[in-house]
């Protein structure tokens, strides 16, 4: 039985499916996207799909909010008083976003053990350290155990994005090392990756059509897992269910990886990376 003495917690951003948060008992704070006067609970009072049709259709322009150390506060003391001993948090990069801060601040005030863990990433490269953790927990594994494979998870985790537009990233204010693309907005399908040393979005290839941008997301993937070794492989994408489904049927087929995930991202994220954007993100195991 899993030790859930042990609380894990994450953050929205995640994007892991709601069937796997529940499975393992993972608990999520939500984010906040600012939309004019409306605060929306990330996954709460907005869904990723009516956010997508609300982005392309909507003049005004979204920005996001991290929760507050209060927030996180709230979280530790809801997972206490359920019984909960010690507690591991997960969060988005902190070079991202201040949530990984929030949780640090709220930390001390609580009167047991609080272990928080910078991602160094988002979406389900935070999804697939968040369930690495929570099967090291499933196996009775403590908290050093659970940080641990999460670590070990991070350290062949590979995530690249192919966008639609440059224009949400450059929006956001998100752009980190994608800043090369400026002035090549409208020519291009610019492709992203995450750094997991420095925890920030870098720039990838450039790609003229979305056909070459999938390739080439598909292509550079693959060239940096070790694909003799056990995958864990997601799909992630804006509102592109059909060709990410495509996409994953074709992993399957190429690859059979130890475990496929198709996810939507999330709306904070989907701020800064616009609609119909495809991600593959995923980790060798030894």
């Amino acid at each position: 039985m899993p030790d859930h003495r042990i609380a894990l917690i994450t953050d929205s951003t995640c994007d892991l499916p709601q069937a796997l948060r529940e499975q393992y008992a993972i608990n999520v704070l939500p984010l906040t996207v600012i939309w004019g006067d409306e605060q929306l609970r990330d996954g709460v009072d907005i869904q990723p799909e009516a956010f997508y049709e609300r982005l392309v259709s909507d003049p005004v322009y979204p920005t996001t909010s991290q929760p507050t150390p209060q927030d996180f506060l709230d979280i530790y003391e809801r997972v206490q008083r359920q019984g909960a001993q010690e507690i591991v948090a997960i969060t988005i990069s902190s070079a991202m976003s201040g949530t990984y801060e929030s949780a640090k601040l709220a930390a001390p005030i609580l009167d047991m053990p609080v272990h928080v863990v910078d991602s160094k990433s988002n979406s389900m490269s935070l999804g697939w350290q968040v369930l690495a953790a929570a099967r090291a927990r499933e196996a009775g594994g403590d908290a050093a155990a659970m940080i641990a494979a999460a670590d070990a998870a991070r350290e062949t985790m590979v995530y690249i994005i192919t966008l639609d537009t440059l224009e949400y990233l450059h929006k956001g204010g998100r752009i980190g090392g994608a800043s090369a693309f400026i002035g090549t907005l409208l020519n291009f399908k610019p492709q992203i990756f995450v750094n997991h040393e420095t925890g920030i979005v870098e720039a990838g290839r450039r790609a003229r059509t979305r056909q070459k941008a999938l390739q080439a997301l598909y292509d550079d993937f693959f060239a940096q897992l070790d694909t003799g070794k056990p995958m864990r492989i997601a799909v992630l994408h804006n509102a592109a269910l059909p060709e990410a489904e495509a996409l994953a049927a074709r992993v399957q087929v190429e690859f059979a990886p130890r475990e496929l995930v198709i996810s939507i991202v999330s709306p904070v994220l989907g701020v800064h990376t616009g609609p119909r954007a495809i991600a593959l993100c995923g980790y060798t195991e030894a």
